[in-house]
C-alpha cells in the first residue's frame, strides 16, 4: 500500500478524534513517510512496517481518549474511552466490559441505597400528611436514622465512584500499552 492509501485508511479510522488531533496525527506520519523515503525505503516497506491503518487509529483514537479522561473526566470521555479500549480487539470486549459491567452495577446499587435511604423521611412526611390517623412517632424516628444513614452511604459513594474512575483509567492506559506491544510497554 502507497502512502497516498495508508494515509487515507488512516484517516478514516481517526475520524472520531477532533480535528487538530487528526490533522497532528495525519502530518507526523506524512513526515515518517518522508523520513523513511529519505533513508532509501520505499513506500510499501514503510507502511508495512507500520502495520494496519485500521488498527493503528484505533490505538491512536484509545490513547487520545483515554488521556482526555485523565484531563477531564466527565461522563461523555469516560464511555469514549471505553468504547476505544474495547474497539482494539474482541477480547478486550471480555476483559473490559465485564468488570466495568460488574463495577458499575455494584455502583448504581450503592446509590440507589443511598438515595432511597436518604428520602425514606420525606416518604414518611407524605404518608403522615396524607394518613395521618396511622402515624407512629416509631416511624419518623426510624427515617430519621435512615436519612442520615443515606447521607452517609452517599458520601462514600461519592468517594468511591471517584475512586474506580481513576482505576478504570489506569486499567485502560495498561489495556492500551499491552494491546499496542505486550508487557514490554507496561
Amino acid at each position: 500500500m502507497d502512502k497516498r492509501q495508508f494515509l487515507s485508511k488512516l484517516e478514516k479510522a481517526i475520524l472520531t478524534l477532533p480535528r487538530n488531533e487528526r490533522d497532528d496525527i495525519l502530518y507526523d506520519y506524512e513526515e515518517y513517510f518522508s523520513n523513511g523515503l529519505a533513508d532509501g525505503k520505499t513506500e510499501e516497506e514503510i507502511s508495512s512496517s507500520l502495520g494496519s491503518p485500521e488498527q493503528l487509529g484505533k490505538e491512536l483514537s484509545a490513547v487520545y481518549y483515554v488521556d482526555a479522561v485523565q484531563e477531564s473526566g466527565t461522563t461523555r470521555n469516560f464511555f469514549r474511552a471505553f468504547w476505544a479500549v474495547i474497539s482494539l480487539s474482541f477480547f478486550n470486549l471480555l476483559i473490559v466490559a465485564g468488570p466495568l459491567i460488574a463495577l458499575a452495577s455494584l455502583l448504581f446499587a450503592g446509590w440507589v441505597v443511598a438515595v432511597s435511604f436518604s428520602l425514606t423521611l420525606v416518604g414518611v412526611l407524605i404518608n403522615t400528611l396524607i394518613y395521618p390517623e396511622i402515624f407512629e412517632p416509631f416511624n419518623i424516628f426510624i427515617s430519621i436514622g435512615l436519612t442520615g444513614a443515606g447521607l452517609l452511604i452517599g458520601i462514600c459513594m461519592y468517594a468511591v465512584t471517584g475512586w474506580m474512575k481513576h482505576w478504570f483509567v489506569k486499567y485502560f492506559q495498561f489495556n492500551v500499552r499491552m494491546v499496542k506491544g505486550g508487557m514490554k510497554y507496561a
